[in-house]
C-alpha cells in the first residue's frame, strides 16, 4: 500500500455473494488457533474451499451486501489478513467485521450494487482509499467508492491499531 496516496493494486481472486458471515470466513472449529499461517490456511474452508489456493499477496475479494455478518469474531478479519488479501470490497460490511478489519489493518472497500456487478473474477485494479475511485486496469474504466475515514487512513497507514498505538506513545 502507497502509504501517500494509499493506492492499493492487485488482482480480483474471487467474486462472492451477499450476506458472507464469519462463518463461511473462518469456520468456528479452528477459533483456537493463533499461528498466523495456520489461520491464514482454513480462509472460506468449507463453504470456498478453492479460494485459498488462488490468492496471490495483495489480491482483492469481492463480496455483496453485508459481508462479515454474523459472530463478532475477529478471527475472520485476521484470516482474510494473514492471507494477504490486499481489501475486501462489498457494497455493504457488518459493523463489528468493519471495525475489526480497520483494526487488524486490512482495507475495506464499500461500493455501489452497480460497481460490483461490473467487477469479475481475474481483473487487475487500482483502488484509491482517500479519495474513493476503483479502477480497472484493463479498460480505465472508473467508479466511485466510498473515501475512508481520515482515523482509517492513519490506523490502515501504521499497520493497525496495535502498531498504530505503538507508534503513537513510543515517543
Amino acid at each position: 500500500m502507497s502509504d501517500s496516496a494509499m493506492v492499493l493494486s492487485g488482482r480480483v481472486a474471487a467474486k462472492l455473494g451477499d450476506n458472507i458471515d464469519t462463518d463461511v470466513i473462518y469456520p468456528g472449529r479452528y477459533l483456537n488457533i493463533t499461528d498466523r499461517d495456520k489461520t491464514a490456511e482454513h480462509l472460506f474452508e468449507l463453504a470456498y474451499p478453492d479460494i485459498r489456493g488462488r490468492i496471490q499477496p495483495g489480491d482483492f475479494i469481492v463480496g455483496g451486501k453485508n459481508f462479515g455478518c454474523g459472530s463478532s469474531r475477529e478471527q475472520a478479519t485476521a484470516a482474510v489478513k494473514f492471507a494477504n488479501v490486499g481489501a475486501v470490497i462489498a457494497v455493504s460490511f457488518a459493523r463489528i467485521f468493519y471495525r475489526n478489519s480497520i483494526n487488524l489493518g486490512l482495507p475495506l472497500v464499500v461500493v455501489a450494487p452497480d460497481v460490483i456487478t461490473n467487477l469479475d473474477a481475474g481483473e487487475e485494479l487500482e483502488i484509491g482509499l482517500t479519495d474513493g475511485v476503483v479502477i480497472k486496469r484493463a479498460t480505465g474504466e472508473r467508479f466511485r467508492s466510498a473515501p475512508l475515514d481520515p482515523r482509517a487512513v492513519e490506523l490502515l497507514g501504521a499497520g493497525g491499531l496495535i502498531p498504530y498505538l505503538k507508534r503513537k506513545y513510543a515517543a
